[in-house]
This record gives structure tokens, C-alpha cells and sequence, in this order.
């Protein structure tokens, strides 16, 4: 299980800001079949009359002899971007296939592709074409190498919506929250499908009437009200395979359980495993006892038994090819999409109690201050005594043992928070980031509908578990590097200046200091966070914090991980449902010489491709699991329209102000349209709206009551009207027009606004706009109220 929290911003909407040329260069580079005008005005979420500014920094950069305009996209001509669109030609005498760039437009020699492709590619012939990522080599006979991402046209563009049926077949409506494109169906392409259902549509060719495209209906997903459709939209929506292939299911019925042949024997050691109650598999089980070594005075043997997916999942077989592609395992409310068949996840790689498990176990030798003193893997067979869940483990250590975990208390549980104690005192020394962000978990009946959303308790059991497995993770790592054996690294750099400049602006407004001028560490953030806590900036301190960060990721490169304070971390944990960690433990095999199901040459070959690929479905599956949390919480709310909540605005853009409310944790918007008749100034850099005439500031973190006016549970919108903020009655009408509702439309002149010029109020709201002393100044005078 993972154990290093996913470090990334919370999202927040589009801020319809100009990009830069950098940022268009980029764009059209990775994106090159997304290059018209109005393909990177919607990347970059410029609407209205921004369009024009855009269009006047496409021509510069054209004239400038960046881009070649051709019809209506744009292209660097120089050169071939690092995803481009090939077709493939014959393979030489050699068996080689190259392929020709249809996306060159330069003015020297074509450039030569060659393809490397992978194990897990599927075949290629001559005409196909495919979408590959490029790198640029100096090889005598070619200048590219390419490797596929997938063939063009196989995958046809595809949409989750709800059909409407007409006359002449009829429309698909999407649910994205942010597309307002239907997609017509012709009367021979409807499926079947009813009036109200919910459907997956593919593209079905060119853009008919109105410029709207043709769709052909794929699959009926049902009633869009039924509870369970929630998962089953975000799923098809990001595009996550739900269904295994009959080859790959008839694979894995066809494994046999691993026996003691070429194994450590450890089934005498009583390494129970530890999880949620309702936990789907088993893939860690731990042990600790104090270390009889003299010369360890306090210390203790601890012992991580992970279950050995490599066994099952050979290089190359159809379990790996689908494993790879799956990259990880989905995880929502009502299911889950796993990774491996459930032959595989659920049986011989679940740590089951009282059977014989195959597994890779590492036994770490920590001191009494709880460093590692060092490590040793082996190949093993396990036999777990018990399979616990974190409150009967806590509530046996607290004095409250039950008929399981009575027998196991002074063997098994006591020496596990020993060791745990002493890992803690090591955790305080390297000061980790600390953030304290209430994890929700949405509770649902046996209909499927939420019945609670409550938030996650945090015991001691838990942060036992999470530091033992960062320890083995951090052995793993170790271990490779020592026998110079490649790996994936789960890497977590630094944030960004630019990032680190907005956190010390937020600080500074809440009348705390983040540090410059030194080399930012960890337990200068974890300072600050312990200054905010316990006042009213304390969540607004730690959401700063966290936006503040960059996304963890996995390479073959080591970059550390900044938000652990470790220098050598690699994911050896969780190979059940995470493809990285099958890659460490293949590595392990090939490094200890245990069998020849180790890292293959593909596999060190493509290390970096299939860093950034699982990286990619990493993201999908976080995506995918928040759009279902946030449909949830909206269909929890959808029958309190008109009710009042308290929260705290979390986030600030041109169209209005997010607000997360208290009681779930839900995030709703409250329209710029709604704020009033004034004029509302967005400041990008301090995260602010300052109204015109009254000088009136909304800021991260707010205290604000609000009433509840829409619950989509379809597209996850919640809508709110501001009706206090910091304590204080906000009186805002409804029909201002400083924005309309999520598109940044209306000019700043509001109903009865007079036309001769801006007023008095407006002209000394924005000379304080300016002035950022003052502006700091009436955020602290605010907070302190």
C-alpha cells in the first residue's frame, strides 16, 4: 500500500490567463494534433476577448519564425515535437521499421524515424500510423527514435453522456462539468439506446450541422440516477479498463500456488497483515521483535513481507501486458477496478491468514533511535497467523483486546508499537512534511447511496503501518543502488520558486513567516504549519502548502523525495495494484539472482517509458476517483437545495470563489455574478478578489456561510449563494454582472453603474490593488477581527 500521500494542487478552474510563448511552444509540441487556435485557446482556458491577445501572440510568434501556420494549425517548422504521428514503412532487410513524420514542415531533409518497439507493443505494418513519442539521436542512418503510444485511429474520440432522443435519432449531452458540446446520433447509430440514458459514445465521423460531431453509441451505461452509475461514469470517462480480456482472465486461472522450492521458510514467523476492515486484498504483512544483539542494546528486528506478484506475472505475458496498461488499481466507494485479476489480487497474491503465501520479505535491523542499521531480502514462504484491521489492533494495544487479538498481544502487537516508537523519534529527526488534511470517506448503503460522509480517523496503528513500509521502501532502493541494479525511483522534487513565492504571500497575510534567502527543507514548512495550527488560518495554511508542491512521479532517474526527507525511495510495497512496484521487485530478483522471472533487458530498456506511462494512469485513476467523490457529495446534497452550511473558501478564480464546506468537505461555487452589483479586481498573485467600490476582500481561507442553490449529481456541480462571510452578513444581490456563472463574460459596469467614468470608490480600490503593503495590510486587519 502506498504510504507517501499523493503530493499534487488541489484542483482548481482555469484562470483564463494570457499564456506565454514558452507555454504555447510547449503545447504545440507535446500536443501535435491539437494545434489550431481554438485547440490551445481551450487548453489554456482563454474565452471572450483574451482570444484576440491570443491571436496576436500566435502571429508574433509566427513572424518571429517559431510556428509555420498551415490552414488553421500551427507547427514548429524545424523540427519534429516529442509526440508526433508517423506511418510506418516496410521493415528493411534488417527487419528495422522506420517510419516517415506526416508532422514534418521544415525546409531541410526529412527526417529518419526508426521505431524501437517494446515487448509489450503490438504489431506494426507498413501504412499503420501511430502516435509515438520521439527522442533525438545522432545515429548514422537515422536521426529520431520512436516508441509507441498508440496507433491513430484504433481509439476513436470518446464521450460519456446523456442521450436525447429526437425525431432523427437524436443528441448526446456530456457530463463533463466543463463542455457545453453535444454530439448528434444518427437514427442507425443509436444502440438502442432510451431517452435519459446514460451512454459511451464514440466518434462516428466528420462535424455535421452547426459544427457539431456525429457519435455512435458503444455502450448503454443505464439510469443516471442509479447510485452505482457514479463510479461507472468516471470510469468511462477517463477511459480506465473495467474488463479483462478472456486471455488474460484464462492466464491467471491458470496459475498454481508457489511451493517451498527456491524459498527462504518463514512460515514460523508470525507476520500478520494490517488494513481497513473492508480491505479488498492483502499485500504487506509485518513482524517485530527486539534485536538479542548486544551491540543493539533497545533495537529491534523488524520484518515486511510483501506478496510476490513477479511468481505469477511473468515479463512479457498477457497478465504483465494488461497489468502495464492498467498501470495501477482504481479505488471507489462502490469498487474497484483492480489491476490483476482477481484470481491473482484476491487469492494467491492476498496474504490470506493460515495459508501459505509466496512472498519477497525484507528483515531491517533498527537501532533504539530507530535508524536502520541494515537490511536483508529473501524469496520466502509466509503463513500469516491472522489478518487484522487497524481498530482491532489500536483497541487491543489501548486495553481493549478481542478473542483475535488477545492470543497476538504480547508476541505480535506490543513489540509492533515498540518498534513503531522508536521509528517515530527517527521521523522526528528527518521531519517529513506534516500536513494535516482530514482524509473524507463517503459511506454508502447497501442501494448504493451515500448515507454518510464522514472523516477518516487517524490512529496509531495506522502511522505503524505507513512508516514500516516507508522503511522497506526505502531498503529497496538502497539495495538496488548498492548492486547497481536499475529501478524505478518514486521521485518528489522540490516545489518551484515561483510556488514557494505565492505560499510565503499567503503566510505573509495570515501574519506568519516563511523564510528566504536559504535552501528550503522540509521542517521549515513543518514549521509554519505548527505556527498555524489551532488558529483560523490553520487549513488554509496547510492547503497552501500542499498547492504548493509538485506531483510525485516515477523514474528511473533519482531525484529524492522531498516530501518524505529521503534521499533513495522506490515503491517495493504494493505490487498487487501498482505496476512500479512490480518493476522494484523484478529487480530484486535479478539483483539476489532468485529465478528468471527478474527485470528483463526490455523492461531496463523501457524503465523511463514505463516511469512516465504509469505515471500517467496514476493521474487518470486520482482524476477519475475525485469526479466520483465530488458526484457523490452531490448527490448527497441534491435534496437540501435551499439549506445553510459553513466552510471556508478554498479557492479563488476570475468567475468566482469555491467554498468547502465543513460538514463533508464538499467544494461548491459561489458565482462571481451572485457577489453583487460592484466589480470584483482578480489578483492572481496574492489568490484575492477585491471588489471596486467597497474595497471588499475575498480570501483563501475565509470563514463564510452559504446556502445551497444546485446539486448536479450527474456532472458533480455544486452551486452556493454567499450569505455571511467572516462572521459578518455579506449582501450581495443577484444580478450583478461583473462575470457570468464559470465563463468570465460582462464587463465591469454593473446595473446603475453610472457611464461618465469609474467612481471615486473604484479609483482608490485600485490604487489599493496596486500596493501591496496596503493590500497584505487589510487581509491581516481582516483575520484579526
Amino acid at each position: 500500500m502506498s504510504h507517501d500521500a499523493p503530493l499534487w494542487p488541489c484542483y482548481v478552474a482555469s484562470m483564463n490567463r494570457l499564456p506565454t510563448k514558452p507555454e504555447i511552444l510547449e503545447w504545440i509540441s507535446e500536443n501535435p494534433t491539437l494545434t489550431s487556435k481554438r485547440d490551445i485557446a481551450k487548453a489554456f482556458g482563454i474565452k471572450g476577448a483574451a482570444r484576440i491577445d491570443l491571436k496576436r501572440v500566435l502571429k508574433e510568434l509566427e513572424a518571429e519564425g517559431h510556428l509555420e501556420k498551415r490552414k488553421k494549425t500551427y507547427r514548429d517548422p524545424d523540427r519534429l515535437p516529442p509526440v508526433s504521428v508517423l506511418q510506418v514503412k516496410a521493415p528493411d532487410d534488417n527487419g528495422d521499421l522506420f517510419a516517415r513524420p506526416l508532422e514534418w514542415h521544415g525546409e531541410g531533409v526529412e527526417p529518419i524515424v526508426l521505431v524501437i518497439p517494446r515487448a509489450s507493443d503490438p504489431a506494426l505494418g507498413e501504412g499503420d500510423r501511430i502516435l509515438a513519442r520521439l527522442q533525438v539521436v545522432h545515429e548514422a542512418d537515422h536521426n529520431y527514435e520512436a516508441r509507441l503510444i498508440r496507433r491513430v485511429g484504433q481509439t476513436a474520440q470518446k464521450v460519456v453522456g446523456i442521450y436525447r432522443a429526437g425525431s432523427e435519432g437524436g443528441r448526446i449531452v456530456p457530463i463533463d462539468k466543463g463542455s457545453d458540446k453535444e454530439w448528434i446520433v444518427k437514427v442507425d447509430a443509436t444502440g438502442g439506446a432510451k431517452d435519459g440514458e446514460l451512454v459511451e459514445a464514440e466518434q462516428a465521423g466528420p462535424k455535421g450541422r452547426m459544427g457539431l460531431p456525429f457519435a455512435r453509441i458503444v455502450t448503454r451505461l443505464g439510469d443516471p440516477t442509479e447510485p452505482r452509475a457514479v463510479s461507472l461514469i468516471a470510469i468511462h470517462q477517463h477511459g480506465i479498463p473495467d474488463n479483462f480480456p478472456e486471455d488474460v482472465l484464462a492466464e491467471a486461472d491458470a496459475q498454481k500456488p508457489a511451493g517451498l522450492s527456491g524459498r527462504t521458510d518463514l512460515r514460523d514467523i508470525p507476520l500478520v497483515t494490517i488494513d481497513p476492515a473492508d480491505a479488498r486484498d492483502h499485500d504487506d504483512a509485518v513482524f517485530a521483535e527486539p534485536d538479542t544483539d548486544p551491540a543493539n542494546k533497545g533495537g529491534f528486528l523488524l520484518w515486511v513481507a510483501i506478496a510476490d506478484v513477479a511468481h505469477y506475472v511473468r515479463p512479457g505475458s498477457k497478465l504483465d501486458r494488461e497489468a502495464r496498461k492498467r498501470g495501477n488499481s482504481s479505488y471507489f466507494p462502490d469498487r474497484v477496478v483492480p489491476m490483476l485479476p482477481d484470481r491473482l489480487s484476491g487469492d494467491l497474491c492476498s496474504l490470506h491468514e493460515g495459508v501459505p503465501r509466496a512472498c519477497i520479505a525484507v528483515r531491517m535491523k533498527i537501532d533504539a533511535e530507530g535508524n536502520k542499521l541494515g537490511q536483508t531480502f529473501m524469496r520466502g514462504l509466509m503463513r500469516s497467523p491472522a489478518s487484522l484491521n487497524y481498530k482491532e489492533v489500536q483497541a487491543a494495544y489501548d486495553g481493549q483486546p478481542n478473542d483475535k487479538t488477545g492470543p497476538l498481544l504480547d508476541p505480535v502487537i506490543r513489540p509492533l508499537y515498540a518498534a513503531y516508537e522508536a521509528l517515530r523519534s527517527a521521523r522526528q529527526r528527518r521531519q517529513p512534511l506534516d500536513l494535516d488534511l482530514p482524509e473524507r470517506k463517503i459511506v454508502l448503503n447497501d442501494e448504493g447511496k451515500v448515507v454518510s460522509v464522514d472523516f477518516a480517523e487517524r490512529m496509531d496503528a495506522h502511522r505503524l503501518i505507513e512508516e514500516f513500509m516507508v522503511l522497506a521502501n526505502v531498503a529497496a532502493a538502497e539495495t538496488l543502488i548498492a548492486k547497481r541494479t536499475p529501478l524505478l525511483f518514486r521521485v518528489h522534487e522540490e516545489p518551484p520558486v515561483d510556488k514557494l513565492d505565492s505560499l510565503r504571500e499567503t503566510a505573509a497575510a495570515a501574519g506568519l513567516t516563511l523564510a528566504k534567502g536559504q535552501v528550503l527543507q522540509t521542517r521549515h514548512l513543518n514549521k509554519l504549519l505548527a505556527e498555524a495550527q489551532g488558529t483560523a488560518d490553520d487549513e488554509l495554511i496547510n492547503m497552501a502548502t500542499l498547492r504548493s508542491m509538485t506531483q510525485a512521479y516515477y523514474s528511473p532517474k533519482n531525484f529524492g523525495h522531498f516530501g518524505l526527507a529521503l534521499r533513495d525511495y522506490a515503491h517495493f510495497t504494493s505490487p498487487i495494484r501498482r505496476y512500479s512496484d512490480l518493476i522494484v521487485h523484478r529487480a530484486l530478483i535479478s539483483a539476489h539472482g532468485w529465478g528468471k522471472d527478474g527485470l528483463t533487458p526490455e523492461d531496463m530498456e523501457t524503465l523511463e517509458q514505463t516511469g512516465e506511462h504509469i505515471s500517467d494512469t496514476e493521474r487518470r485513476s486520482m482524476m477519475a476517483e475525485r469526479d466520483t467523490t465530488d458526484r457523490y457529495l452531490a448527490a448527497f446534497l441534491s435534496d437540501r437545495i435551499g439549506a445553510e452550511f459553513t466552510g471556508k473558501i478554498s479557492g479563488i478564480a476570475k468567475f468566482g470563489v469555491f467554498v468547502k464546506l465543513d460538514e463533508t468537505g464538499a467544494d461548491g461555487l459561489v458565482p462571481i455574478s451572485t457577489l453583487g452589483n460592484e466589480f470584483f479586481h482578480f489578483d492572481r498573485d496574492s489568490g484575492t478578489l477585491m471588489g471596486a467600490d467597497t474595497g471588499r476582500i475575498l480570501a483563501l481561507g475565509m470563514q463564510a456561510k452559504v446556502k445551497l442553490t444546485e446539486a448536479a449529481p450527474v456532472t458533480g456541480g455544486i452551486a452556493f449563494q454567499m450569505l455571511e462571510l467572516e462572521g459578518e452578513p455579506f449582501k450581495g444581490g443577484t444580478g450583478g454582472r461583473g462575470r457570468g456563472f464559470g465563463r468570465g463574460r460582462g464587463g465591469p459596469r454593473g446595473p446603475g453603474r453610472p457611464r461618465s467614468g469609474p467612481s471615486p470608490q473604484r479609483k482608490a480600490a485600485k490604487a489599493k490593488k496596486k500596493d501591496a503593503k496596503t493590500k497584505r495590510k487589510v487581509t491581516r486587519q481582516r483575520r484579526q477581527k
